[in-house]
């Protein structure tokens, strides 16, 4: 840990790979890093695949790059089906970054574990937020329900956009109203762009208007490719810090976290309990029982327990 808080990247990388392995050594590390927390501020970008997530996350480093901001990335890849690691396409797309001291960008696979996948992403943050990086970016692979949960996993939450987006059944099927923070337009230099943006606030005054504690997310257009409006949107996302600080939103939202953290932590060891008494018991025998209709599931689950 401390090879890593003094800048050693190696050694952060490779607390980072024990830490998506969820073995005994990230339990460890998760538990030297936690004493260390509480200065990194978390921004989660979610949104549908092809929504440019990615050139606009890259986009969005260099503005705070140029404001002299350190800044880690968090970029969630799908699995490869082959290794089970990232597809690094996200890592790839921000290669400009590689050789700048002041960004670490580390690619995470989904491996199709929800909960999993859930409670590592926020257990790297933790990492980096203990290493010392004042701003931490988690950038998700669509909106489903992984996506929500580890965008949840922030102090801000962002939805990307394009021009044409569904109509608001669909946005509310999705739950997007609900998570953002900050609405993004990007590929804003697309015809439907304005239209679009008008039509997220309209949603917006049908569904949430302004917040109990007086935030209205707003809706801000860009073009990752070329940088257009990555100011404006840092701006945002330092307008909702400054409002959650002077509230005291941040702090309630950390504490919901740590609970939902809590009850992640006690699911994953129920399920790693539940996969060793299911390999201790009389495996084959009970599989025979139930796939030959002489038990049912709930009577297989109670002798896989023990319950006889």
């Amino acid at each position: 840990m401390e090879a890593a808080r003094g800048g050693d990247r190696r050694v952060l990388a490779r607390l980072l790979s024990a830490i998506e392995r969820g073995d005994d050594q990230s339990r460890a590390i998760d538990q030297a890093a936690f004493g260390l927390v509480g200065q990194a501020y978390t921004v989660g970008i979610t949104g549908a695949p092809g929504a440019g997530k990615s050139t606009l996350t890259s986009a969005t480093v260099a503005t705070a790059r140029a404001l002299g901001e350190r800044i880690a990335v968090l970029a969630i890849d799908p699995s490869s089906p082959f290794s089970g690691g990232a597809l690094l396409g996200d890592r790839t797309r921000m290669n400009e970054h590689a050789l700048d001291d002041g960004v670490f960008i580390r690619s995470m696979a989904t491996r199709g574990h929800l909960g999993g996948l859930a409670l590592a992403t926020r257990e790297a943050g933790r990492l980096l937020d203990a290493v010392g990086f004042p701003w931490i970016l988690i950038e998700t692979v669509g909106v489903g329900q992984v996506e929500v949960e580890v965008a949840g996993a922030a102090d801000t939450t962002v939805v990307v956009v394009n021009p044409g987006w569904g109509d608001s059944v669909q946005a509310n099927k999705a739950g997007l109203m609900e998570i953002a923070d900050v609405f993004v337009v990007n590929k804003a230099d697309r015809d439907g762009a304005a239209q679009t943006a008008h039509d997220i606030e309209g949603m917006l005054d049908l569904t949430r208007g302004v917040a109990d504690d007086g935030w209205r997310p707003p809706v801000v257009s860009t073009v990752g490719t070329t940088g257009a409006g990555t100011q404006e949107f840092w701006d945002a996302i330092v307008a909702h810090r400054c409002h959650l600080e002077s509230t005291g939103g941040l702090e309630q939202r950390r504490q919901d976290r740590l609970r939902d953290e809590l009850v992640l932590v006690v699911q994953h060891r129920l399920r790693a309990e539940a996969e060793a008494r299911v390999a201790a018991a009389d495996r084959e025998r009970i599989e025979h029982d139930l796939l030959h209709g002489r038990i049912d599931p709930w009577t297989a689950a109670d002798q896989v327990l023990g319950d006889r």
